[in-house]
């Protein structure tokens, strides 16, 4: 063989080698990818072609389903009771990318899942319809209901959760959407509902459970602060610091107050179960300069500060929710209250409590109970996975305990349930200068052996701007949802 000859054969054979490695990595390792991604026109025909599957809640009943049509796209999708639903479901529809359960799982409920390959093939062979796999959420219907009745008129969230197994029993964001407007076939009438949403100062389509901006958690926030000084070793519910009514932060001439404007309660000193009863910012605020940024971040990272929980799959996830770094002593101060630039989301918040309310332990949160395939075969069935064990049980129960105080004898009272030992804590979060609160409650029940974590947030002050507090607003939104899971 002469030497051109050899040359051609070897660039044929590195072009063959390299068109075969570029197939196999489309085919094999993007495939998925290329099957999500909203531009891909096929993958969209395909979702149309057909029969999507539908969206279950924990009881089976269903809250999204696909109906026959006589249009080009063959299957409409249509919504039950949407407005309480659009923040879990999100919507499917044309050229768009879905949002939601919708979007997340996508190529399970379209039938186009790798692990689906050969019943769609034995359909095509057998002449039956394709049909999508089916996925049951862990929402319970009689907790949602009863947690977006709670919320009323307000902006807000509640989030509510199984701390023993991650599982989202609620997720409500209001306000909300109709997701049948945007489920529909016309481009034009897509779009004139969605402009309409978008342009709506009130943002219903930003899910504020998990997303959106994201929120001073104010108070909440002590609890975070307590589980790491307790945790530390360092310091103990007992521990005491100075009591005056007003402070006066390091290096500046601002002075920071309690809610109440007095003292944390009586005497020249107060405890950190004191400061967390009565939600005392004085004291958390000198815990928290002893304490330092460094450890106060170690703990909010263990707590999950930072991280990108997925609640379905890859595809819908929550904001990462913010603890500041580089601060200086006045910030620092601020920030173990909740203020300065604290952010998170209510999710956030929810499994904070989770935690403490699980001997120490948090679980993985998720919104998928099971995927149910059209022959009945079920997988990726809930199995509760641990996220981290951010304190010890013995810091969980102490912290646990000043919860309790707090809703018995303290700052969380309008969480009180007759029978039923509550833990719980409220916030209210200072935002711009002259501009309403943020209202927050978190807590648990039964207090020693938790069936339910919750965790509420309202903007706006709900409707009384800066003349209101988390107790008075929030902490009976909790209570609600609370009832709805212990009635059950």
């Amino acid at each position: 063989m002469n030497k051109e000859l050899k040359r051609v054969s070897t660039v044929v054979l590195l072009m063959f080698i390299a068109l075969f490695c570029s197939t196999t990595i489309i085919q094999v390792f993007q495939s998925d990818a290329l099957k999500q991604d909203p531009r891909n026109a096929r993958a969209l025909e395909d979702s149309y072609s057909a029969q999507r599957g539908e969206i279950l809640l924990s009881d089976g009943s269903i809250i999204a389903k696909s109906v026959p049509t006589k249009d080009e796209y063959k299957y409409q999708r249509v919504y039950t009771n949407p407005m309480v639903y659009s923040n879990v479901t999100g919507y499917f529809t044309l050229n768009q990318e879905n949002p939601g359960v919708e979007g997340a799982l996508n190529d399970y409920l379209s039938g186009t899942a790798n692990s689906q390959f050969i019943d769609n093939l034995t359909s095509t062979v057998t002449g039956k319809t394709p049909k999508g796999a089916s996925v049951e959420l862990t929402i319970d219907p009689a907790v949602q209901a009863a947690a977006y009745k709670a919320l009323g008129n307000n902006r807000g969230a509640v989030v509510a959760i199984d701390p023993k197994t991650g599982a989202i029993l609620a997720m409500v964001s209001k306000p909300g959407f109709d997701s049948n407007a945007l489920a529909v076939h016309s481009t034009t009438k897509f779009f004139a509902a969605y402009n309409a949403l978008t342009k709506s100062p009130t943002k219903p389509l930003t899910n504020r459970a998990i997303a959106g901006n994201l929120y001073h958690p104010g108070s909440v926030f002590k609890l975070l602060v307590a589980s790491a000084a307790i945790d530390s070793g360092k310091y103990t519910p007992d521990s005491s610091f100075p009591n005056p009514a007003a402070l006066k932060l390091p290096l500046t001439h601002s002075f920071i107050h309690n809610s109440t404007g007095a003292t944390c309660g009586p005497g020249a000193k107060a405890s950190i179960a004191t400061a967390i009863r009565l939600s005392c910012n004085i004291p958390i605020a000198q815990l928290g300069e002893k304490l330092g940024e460094t450890t106060i971040s170690d703990y909010a990272t263990r707590f999950g500060f930072g991280h990108r929980f997925n609640l379905a799959g890859n595809g819908m996830s929550a904001t990462p929710s913010i603890y500041p770094t580089g601060l200086d002593t006045p910030q620092l101060m601020l920030s173990s209250f909740g203020q300065s630039n604290d952010q998170v989301t209510p999710l956030q918040i929810a499994l904070d409590s989770a935690a403490i309310a699980n001997g120490g332990t948090e679980m993985q949160p998720t919104l998928i109970k099971k995927i149910i395939e059209p022959n009945l075969t079920e997988h990726n069935v809930l199995t509760p996975t641990v996220f981290s064990n951010p304190i010890s049980s013995n810091t969980a129960a102490k912290v646990r305990d000043m919860m309790i105080s707090s809703v018995a004898n303290g700052a969380a009272s309008n969480a009180r349930i007759d029978g039923v030992e509550v833990a719980g804590k409220t916030g209210t979060a200072e935002n711009g200068t002259g501009d309403p609160y943020t209202l927050w409650f978190t807590g648990f029940a039964p207090a020693n052996d938790p069936k339910v974590v919750v965790a509420v947030v309202v903007e706006n002050g709900g409707g009384f701007g800066q003349d209101s507090f988390g107790n008075l607003v929030a902490a009976p939104i909790g209570k609600q949802v609370l009832e709805a899971v212990l009635n059950k």
